[in-house]
């Protein structure tokens, strides 16, 4: 069983191995399998909110009451879903996970072809399909320490996320274009095979995974509450889950607002906005992507800080966005830069997580973490909400501007600041 220490040794451990996990025959497993799930999502994203507008002639209050059910089950079930996970084997919950959204969005286009759609299967259809999501979501990420070793966890995670970075610039843009060539319910079934594809990778995981341990086994509220004080009394999971929550916030205020501020502010033209937002896209991949290397150059710890300081004022600049056309061009790279700082935080900031966190822990902690980053969503939409009605579409820009500037700073106040590698666990 794997022990982590309260406050670890900055210098201990090892920011990871020079060979790729990609060697691995199990981690080119989970990789497929991540990369193939993530392309059906992307494809859903678009496709399902189209079945409902141009099959069943939705209503905007019914498409954004679709679109509330694909999150709201990392709410009401997110703290419990990692209590469960970390009673049962991971892959398996991945594997079920991938075979219950194959068949409930498999319905979507059979029920289409058959003539008897109803926004009530779409409503129940996404719902349970985000209830599968947060179960797969989490044991992905507690399963991962485990099939590529603790001394690879930032090299595993870079590969990760910089796909899925890569994937959601291009995944609903190609989305789009496979929802005109054929018809949204056709396109549904993309996803569905997806998710299938998935579990067929999965299933190829060579690697035995050992049951969890039932000694000393706690309700089910003792031992969610057992994840979010871990979580929350951690000198470095806390830091990291707040400045993972207020740039959460801060970001989704920002792309909250930018289309009210593009099109009633600027008058700019509907491609600006996702050419705006794919720009974040694009910087969040690359920093994805560079994050092992700036861990190794900068520090694993340091890096955080670092990149924080330097890009605040970038992220400062994103607020003066205007209609001309390079203050505009500006605006975007400033949003490019911030979003890189944000890329290559997503990576170490998890492999910390992971690396900090016993295995037994391991589905609390990343259930507890996930409810926080989620719920920071809401918080950041509400935000844009008010100050937009309030006070204006460009206050609320600014106030989400002035708040990512300064969300790395529990990053700095935290033992974190120091650190040059992943501690031991």
């Amino acid at each position: 069983m794997t022990t982590s220490k309260n406050v670890p040794d900055a210098a201990a451990g090892d920011i990871g191995s020079p060979a790729s996990p990609l060697h691995n025959h199990d981690f080119r497993m989970l990789f497929a399998a991540a990369v193939v799930s993530k392309i059906g999502t992307h494809i859903g994203y678009i496709a399902l909110p189209l079945v409902a507008i141009e099959t069943l002639d939705a209503s905007p209050g019914q498409v954004g009451l679709l679109g509330m059910l694909s999150t709201v089950a990392f709410l009401v079930i997110g703290l419990p879903a990692g209590a469960w996970v970390d009673r049962m084997r991971h892959r398996r919950i991945m594997i079920v996970s991938d075979l219950v959204r194959t068949v409930l969005l498999g319905s979507v286009p059979v029920a289409g072809w058959l003539g008897a759609i109803t926004m009530e299967q779409l409503y129940l259809v996404v719902l349970l399909t985000g209830c599968a999501t947060v179960f797969f979501d989490v044991a992905a990420q507690s399963c991962l320490p485990d099939l590529v070793g603790r001394e690879q966890l930032i090299q595993a995670n870079s590969q990760l996320n910089s796909w899925d970075a890569a994937l959601t610039v291009g995944g609903r843009g190609g989305g789009g274009f496979l929802v005109q060539a054929l018809t949204p319910p056709a396109a549904v079934l993309t996803n569905a095979v997806g998710f299938l594809a998935s579990a067929l990778f999965l299933l190829r995981i060579r690697k035995p995974e050992q049951k969890p341990s039932r000694e000393a086994r706690k309700s089910l509220a003792a031992e969610v509450g057992e994840g979010v004080r871990f979580v929350l009394r951690h000198p470095l999971l806390r830091p990291i889950a707040l400045a993972g929550a207020l740039t959460n916030l801060f970001v989704f205020t920002i792309t909250t607002v930018i289309p009210v501020v593009f099109r009633s502010e600027l008058g700019l033209p509907v491609w600006s906005i996702g050419l705006f937002i794919s720009v974040g896209g694009i910087g969040a991949f690359l920093g994805s992507f560079t994050a092992r290397r700036v861990g190794d150059r900068l520090g694993a710890g340091r890096a955080l800080w670092i990149l924080g300081l330097a890009s605040s004022p970038f992220a400062l600049a994103v607020g003066l966005v205007q209609r001309d056309v390079w203050l505009w061009v500006a605006a975007a790279l400033c949003w490019l830069l911030v979003t890189i700082r944000i890329g290559v935080n997503n990576v170490l900031l998890v492999s910390f997580r992971q690396q900090v966190t016993p295995d037994e822990l391991l589905g609390r902690m990343n259930a507890t973490m996930r409810f926080l980053l989620t719920g920071a969503l809401a918080v950041g939409a509400g935000l844009a909400a008010v100050v937009g009605e309030y006070a204006s579409p460009r206050a609320a820009l600014w106030a989400g501007a002035a708040g990512l500037a300064v969300a790395w700073l529990p990053l700095f106040f935290s033992p974190l600041r120091t650190m040059r590698r992943l501690p031991t666990a």
